[in-house]
């Protein structure tokens, strides 16, 4: 029993240790289809939906956590097809993006905006 004990102890700490060297807060890796998504959400999305750096009056809507809620921003049902149909169609001052993504484009942003992007 104090072995037990003495081992849980013991383990616990390591655990600690291991947690605190490595971060265990980490944020988990991405795979290489969420990492391609985040690349192009990068490179189109953020510098409207995170940065505003075209300075616009409206300021679109933060995507993160994006798949947390049953509905989007905009009321429609929060979906990979309706998000798909979105991006590429635009809404209000969204510009479209048709023909700017390819299906498999569209399916990494698509997991990565899953990922909730924290």
């Amino acid at each position: 029993m104090v072995l037990s004990l003495r081992r849980l102890v013991c383990t616990g700490l390591l655990l600690e240790t291991t947690c605190f060297f490595a971060g265990c807060h980490s944020k988990p890796s991405l795979t290489p289809q969420q990492a391609e998504g985040k690349h192009l959400y990068d490179v189109r999305c953020a510098h409207c939906h995170e940065y505003n750096d075209l300075r616009l009056k409206k300021i679109p809507p933060d995507l993160h956590g994006l798949f947390d809620h049953p509905t989007l921003p905009s009321g429609l049902p929060a979906t990979d097809q309706i998000v798909a149909r979105e991006v590429l169609s635009g809404r209000g001052l969204m510009p479209a993006f048709a023909g700017r993504f390819t299906d498999e484009q569209m399916a990494a942003l698509l997991a990565y905006l899953h990922t909730g992007m924290h």
